[in-house]
Parts: structure tokens; sequence; C-alpha cells
């Protein structure tokens, strides 16, 4: 009979080691239960206060243990988490009574979701354990780390430092555990325990599809392939700045970093100029296949031997010759998917870059840059006109769409006014439970107390008159179809008007008959008689243009590049509004 491998024994260790955590934070758990919120105060300030303290220690364990990105940046995210989440989450009740509605009498009561199982990623190691303990155990679910093998040891330390001082603080034993014999299997058998009742799971693609295949509710953050868009109104050196700065922090191992370029036509060269004037570096294509090559593993992910890397490190690697200031490596490209692979999410100071006609095509691009592997999750655009940017709010499919800063700085926090998080819900794009940035309130339930309003025998007594519902009356009489003959007598007004032809006078307008009385919303404009027909078409219509076009009786001229939102368009068209350009020729 063969003996069992050794590997074989490490997964069997690594399952008893989960349920073995599981079992101990579920002791733990009753007792946090019954926490007030100045206990729990007390502890979470303890652990902030701890972490903050050693997020340099951190960052340098962190990096030798994998390798991947800048040691001063992870110094700066660990004290984001422990310092910038910790003020954010500060005030928040998550204990007893934390709302009262009196208009509708009703009374919110919050709930710990429960021991949450936390998958710790290798990218952003110790501020996303420091983040994780502290958003726990501020909603009083005790928690398991479950680490990326590859960094095991800074992971460790950070749940040693922070146990130690939740622990002084009063905390319970088993509060805060972490699992030293990593495997999959492990990770698996903590996610599926009965003990477990929340998934809390950062990292690659496999591991988040497993958090939510456990059977367990799961909070799931993957991949992002963040796309980066210069509109010709764009502040262009800032522009340039902030994403080379998004893109080179902790050399771009966050999944909100930029990992594509998209930029107008008309400041294309301006762009490249100003690209290579702060550190950028094109690439010939020759030179973009041999990174290809080596970057892009055969499942179409990163290489893990540059991610994290710097430019100088991965050029020298590939056999590129750089400038010895290069920040960023630069590769253009025509078009998105499997046949270029430099398009997907690359974790390393590495760029796509491509030039479009307008921020129309430019919307196109980014959607299919988010399509490939960035669903729901971040994008950024650098623009001065607001139409332009709210037209990327509404028509791009990202939950986390930032304005003139990084995507990687933006997206969680740092420079933006969304959650500080380091866990970016990518909501059903993504396939995620959520689209916000995670906080101690997702590993809440809530419960409510909710006192009578309505008297139940009053309802009974209104419910018994009218039991029988009424059938819907039949139309006075059929709707005609066709055009209005006063519309087309002036629309022929209107062109005769324009080649100097005037009605005779005297002549009698064409009889019609009284129009079907119809519905009009309350904040609807009246249509009115056109006093004065446009002379050339204009480029862009909201749905305020058309409200004003109304007041003032007049038409507004629409040719084949004029952009419509699509609320302007329902009113124009109901309101006969517009007028199209071959009737003005």
């Amino acid at each position: 009979m063969a003996e069992p491998s050794a590997q074989t024994d490490r997964d069997l260790d690594s399952i008893r080691e989960a349920r073995t955590l599981a079992r101990q934070a579920k002791t733990a758990q009753a007792l946090l239960a019954d926490l007030t919120q100045e206990q729990v105060d007390r502890i979470v300030d303890a652990m902030a206060s701890a972490a903050a303290a050693e997020a340099a220690a951190f960052a340098r364990l962190a990096v030798e243990d994998t390798g991947f990105g800048v040691e001063a940046d992870k110094v700066r995210k660990n004290l984001f988490a422990a310092e910038t989440i910790h003020r954010f989450i500060k005030p928040m009740r998550t204990v007893g009574v934390i709302a009262r509605h009196e208009d509708t009498r009703v009374v919110d009561i919050a709930e710990p979701f429960g021991v949450v199982a936390a998958v710790i990623p290798s990218t952003n190691p110790t501020s996303t354990a420091i983040y994780k303990i502290l958003v726990c155990l501020k909603a009083r679910c005790a928690v398991v780390l479950s680490p990326h093998p590859s960094a095991v040891r800074s992971i460790r330390r950070v749940a040693e430092v922070m146990t130690e001082a939740a622990t002084a603080a009063g905390a319970p034993a088993g509060a805060i555990s972490c699992m030293q014999v990593v495997t999959l299997e492990g990770t698996q058998e903590l996610m599926r325990r009965r003990e477990v009742a929340l998934i809390l799971a950062t990292g690659g693609l496999a591991l988040v599809r497993a958090a939510y295949s456990a059977g367990k509710p799961a909070y799931g953050v993957g991949p992002g392939n963040a796309p980066a868009y210069i509109e010709r109104t764009a502040d262009l050196p800032k522009a340039v700045a902030d994403i080379i700065t998004g893109k080179t922090f902790d050399n771009g191992v966050l999944c909100s970093s930029e990992n594509s370029v998209v930029v107008d036509e008309a400041i294309s060269g301006e762009a490249r100029h100003e690209f290579t004037r702060q550190g950028g570096h094109f690439l010939r294509p020759d030179e973009a296949a041999r990174l290809a090559a080596v970057l892009v593993t055969s499942d179409r992910l990163p290489n893990p031997a540059l991610v994290g890397r710097t430019a100088l490190e991965i050029a020298n690697r590939v056999g590129i010759d750089v400038p010895p200031d290069t920040r960023v490596l630069i590769a253009p490209l025509d078009g998105v998917g499997r046949d270029y692979p430099l398009s997907m999410e690359k974790l390393c100071p590495v760029l796509s870059f491509y030039v479009v006609s307008d921020w129309r095509e430019g919307c196109t691009r980014c959607q299919e840059i988010l399509r490939y592997g960035g669903m729901g999750h971040t994008m950024s655009i650098h623009s001065q006109d607001e139409r332009v940017i709210l037209e990327f709010g509404l028509k791009k499919s990202a939950f986390r769409i930032v304005v003139n800063t990084p995507t990687t700085l933006g997206s969680t926090g740092m420079t933006t006014g969304l959650s500080p998080s380091m866990t970016l819900g990518c909501g059903g794009h993504g396939g995620n439970i959520t689209s916000d940035n995670i906080t101690p309130l997702h590993l809440l339930n809530t419960k409510r107390l909710a006192y009578e309003l309505r008297p139940a025998k009053t309802l009974g007594e209104a419910a018994g008159a009218a039991t029988q519902p009424r059938l819907p009356e039949a139309p006075a009489r059929p709707a005609r179809s066709g055009m209005d003959p006063a519309l087309l007598t002036r629309r022929i007004d209107a062109f005769l008007a324009t080649r100097g032809i005037s009605a005779a006078p005297g002549a009698s307008p064409v009889p019609t008959p009284a129009p079907d009385p119809a519905p009009r919303r309350s904040d609807e404009p009246h249509a009115a008689a056109v006093t004065s027909t446009p002379d050339a078409p204009v480029d862009f219509v909201c749905e305020d243009d058309v409200r004003q076009a109304l007041r003032e009786k007049r038409r507004i001229a629409v040719g084949e590049r004029t952009i419509i939102t699509p609320s302007a368009r329902d009113l124009g068209q109901q309101h006969r509004v517009f007028v199209p350009t071959d009737v003005l020729r």
C-alpha cells in the first residue's frame, strides 16, 4: 500500500486546523455578541493603534514574503487601513439600537452576522488583514484569516499584534485567529464549516468562485481591468500624472489600478509627449509582443515573476532597452481580447494605449476593456466636460467611476468621498452580491421592532368593502393613426419659409378635428406653437435643452452627429421639437 505523500499530510493538517479554528471562533462569537458598544470601540481602538505602530514593520515583512510591490507604498496602505478606515468606522453604531424612525415607528437593532472566514491575498497582504480584522471586530464578528500561501508570515504577524491588543482591551480568546498551515483544501474546508456564517474573500477569480460555491453568504472581490479615459478637455499634465501615480502605486498590484489608457485623437500627440515626459516608455510592436509572451501566461493570467515589479525590472527581464527614468511601459494596441494579450489586467506598471475619435468611441472602448476582466469594478475619466462625465456615469458597467483622480487611490476612498475600504464589491456585473465598498455595516444583520400604525380591524373593514376589483373601462372612441394634419401644415409652411415663400393672405388652415385629451405629467411642459426655426444642427441635446426650447417656443435642429440623451429624445419626440437637418436644406 502506497504511503501518503507529504502534500496529502499537509492538506489533512490544514483541514484539521480549519476545523479547530472555526470551533474556537464560534465559542468566541457568543461572547462578542454580548459586548457593549463601548467595549467594542475600546477593542477596535486598541487594535488600530497597535497596527499603526507596526505599519512599517508589516510592510517590510510583506515585501520579504511575496517580493511584490513597493515597501513605502505598503506602509501607506497599512496606515490607510489602521488610521483612515479606523476613523471612518469609529463613530458607527454597531451594537443594540442603531436607529429609530419616529415617522414609521420602526426601531433598528444591530445583530452580528457571525463568524467570518476572511481570505487574504498576496498582493495586499498586511493592509487587507488589518482592514478585515478591524471591520469584523467592529461588527462583533469573530474572524478566521486564511492567508495566501506566499504571505503567511506577514499576515500571521498582523494577526498576532492585533490579537494581543484586542485581548488586552477585553476581547475573548479565539475572536481573531489565523491559519498556519495553508492549502486550498484547508481554505475550502474553512469556508464550508457550519460554524462560519459569512465569507469575506479577496483574491483571484478561482478563489472568489470557490467562496461563492461554499454554500454561505459571501462578499467576494476578484480581478479588475480598469480603463482610464482622457477626454479632449482634460487637464492633460494632471491626467497623465494621476494615471502614472495610480499605475505605479505599489507597482500596480491593486486590482483597481489603471490597466489601459484611452485618449481622444485630438490630443493623442500631446498625450504621448506628456506620458514620455513623465516617465512613460512607448513600446514598438515587436517589443510589445516580447513583453506579452513573458507577462501573460497560457491561462491568461499575469506571470507571478513580473507581478509587482518595477518597469525597469520588467524591461530587463524581457530584454527591452528603456531609459533609466522609465516608470511605466506603454503598449499601443488596436483591440481588446484574447488576440491582444496586454489588454487584460496586468498587476504591474504596464499600460495598454488606445486612441479614439471622440468620447462616444471612447465610451465603447472602455466598455470593451471592462468586459475583458473588469466588469463592475473601477474606471476613471479625466475631463472638464460635465456632460461627458455624466454620460460615462450613466453608461459604463463599473460601480466606481472616479473623476480626475487615480483609480487606485480614488476607488478605495483615499482621494475621494467613497467609503474607505480594501474590499470593493463589483455588483451584479461582476457576479458579486453588492457594488459597495465593504464596511462593518455589511457584516451586520438588522432586526426591526415595528409598532402598529394602522389597526388591523380597520384594514379588514376596508378590505371587505372592496372585494371585487373593477374591470377596466373601454375607450370612448378608437385612437386615430397617421400624421396630424395640423402638424403637416406647419411643416410645409416652415419648409416654404426657408425658400422665401409665405402662405397666401387669408388662406385658411387645414381644418382638424379636436385632439383626444391625453394625460400629461405634472412636471411636463406644455407643447406650444413654434415661433422660431433653427438655422443649424446642434452638437448635444439634454432634457433641459428640450424643456428650454418648449418654454421659448422654438425648435432644435439635429443632425447625424448630434448627441441626444435618452430622456431628451423621448421628450423632444413627444412634443415634436426636433427638426432634422434635411428638412432645413
